[in-house]
């Protein structure tokens, strides 16, 4: 009974770790993008520390009830990166269009809360095919594996050249993480990520290398604030712009669960409508959450299915205990503080190591299907061009109007418009045929 318990809060720990670690950084590169001083960034990751524990413990329980951590979503980020540019560039702050973005997420909120209660997204399900879901894994993985390269190199801030303690702590670490998970045996495979999290935190102690900076002390316990940049606004182009990017947060949604399913032991048949229905209608949810709170909005992240692999983590208890413990802490500024200090190279080189596993995923999505002349013409079309893209500047898309702006800044959402565009219009000889297995790509 005792290693029962003892397995559970293992479990529960390694969870609470998985969800901090995924959701430290993007609080601080939007902290730095809007100029936000030290005290609002502490305030802004204990908003995010709630919603993240709010949404993931709704995913979990009235959503599509699996293990998935939510997190900040990157895509977006380039939202708030073009509109941070385009006020700046109007003569105005950056800082003046956080009611506009926290406008934003409202509306994809109440697209998706419409979407899962009426089961309209059921009509747009064959456009998300074992292809478009396996290339969407592929491109979110190598778009955000640049940025935990960077953070494992200390590429952070104004820092221009790697620094070599922080790079060999980080490296070491994912190593670390992918040696256990792959030789491992028992508990060390299972709790390989919280191992390696742990052992990187100690090395970075010493070394002497620091970590977050902590920021004033605030009271024992605080709310977080409501509306902290102001009272939601709205116009056409954030608009547009919202009912955009509900369809990549649709994606994101079904190759999250796709994943966690493929990597979860077999189960019980699952009502697929049902559980993307949930999925989709708590994901609404969460997306209000996040605008009362002024944070960025928070998605399923399909990088806990490498998570799982990794782990073998698949209870869903440890996970939603973890999800409300990770939530309460958000009432406590000096816990969030402390959490908070976790270096941002050694959660990158822990999240990095699961990302190896979400490529497996993706792969394994796409070959679901014969791989004809067809699929792999359009899959190397869509790699290509997405690719491309991200080594391009941001400043390339100023002269574009903002909605082509978001389009071609965002190389994931790129990338998944122009593979179901290409899947949908180059139509295989026996398209009808296998009309009704897509259905079933969930």
């Amino acid at each position: 009974m005792r290693k029962l318990a003892l397995g559970g809060s293992l479990s529960t720990l390694q969870w609470f770790m998985f969800l901090l670690a995924s959701s430290i950084s993007l609080p601080i590169v939007i902290g730095g993008m809007f100029h936000l001083s030290p005290e609002e960034i502490s305030s802004l990751m204990q908003r995010t520390f709630l919603v993240v524990g709010l949404s993931s413990f709704l995913q979990g329980w009235i959503g599509h009830r699996y293990p998935i951590a939510d997190g900040p979503a990157g895509s977006w980020v380039s939202v708030f990166v073009i509109m941070a540019d385009v006020a700046v560039k109007q003569g105005g702050s950056a800082r003046d269009m956080l009611p506009l973005l926290e406008g934003g997420v409202a509306i994809a909120a109440l697209l998706l809360v419409v979407l899962g209660l009426t089961g309209w997204v059921h009509k747009l399900l064959f456009l998300f095919t074992p292809l478009v879901t396996g290339t969407f894994l592929f491109l979110l993985a190598l778009q955000l594996s640049g940025v935990f390269v960077k953070g494992m190199l200390g590429l952070q801030g104004a820092a221009v050249r790697p620094d070599p303690a922080t790079a060999l702590v980080s490296i070491a670490i994912f190593g670390l993480v992918l040696l256990l998970s792959l030789k491992g045996r028992g508990w060390v495979k299972q709790y390989a990520v919280m191992i390696g999290i742990i052992s990187g935190w100690a090395g970075y102690g010493l070394l002497g290398l620091s970590g977050g900076s902590p920021a004033a002390a605030a009271a024992p316990v605080q709310l977080p604030e409501l509306f902290a940049w102001g009272a939601p606004q709205w116009d056409a182009g954030i608009a547009l712009t919202a009912a955009l990017f509900t369809f990549i947060l649709l994606s994101n949604t079904i190759a999250a669960v796709t994943a966690v399913r493929d990597a979860m032991p077999p189960e019980p048949v699952r009502d697929p409508k049902r559980t993307l229905n949930r999925g989709v209608f708590a994901g609404g949810l969460s997306h209000g959450i996040a605008a009362l709170f002024s944070t960025i909005a928070v998605v399923p992240l399909p990088v806990t299915a490498g998570f799982i692999r990794i782990t073998e983590q698949t209870r869903l208890r440890p996970f939603l205990v973890a999800a409300l413990l990770f939530a309460g802490i958000s009432f406590v500024p000096a816990v969030v503080r402390a959490v908070a200090m976790l270096p941002g190279p050694v959660a990158s080189a822990a999240l990095l190591a699961s990302f190896v596993q979400m490529i497996v995923i993706a792969m394994q999505s796409i070959s679901k299907e014969a791989l004809d002349l067809r699929r792999l013409t359009i899959f190397g079309i869509t790699l290509v061009c997405s690719v491309g893209l991200m080594f391009l500047p941001a400043e390339a898309f100023q002269g574009l109007p903002p909605m082509l702006a978001y389009v071609f800044g965002n190389a994931l959402l790129f990338g998944t418009i122009l593979v179901t565009l290409l899947e949908q219009l180059w139509r295989p000889a026996e398209a009808g045929a296998k009309s009704g297995l897509r259905r079933d790509s969930l």
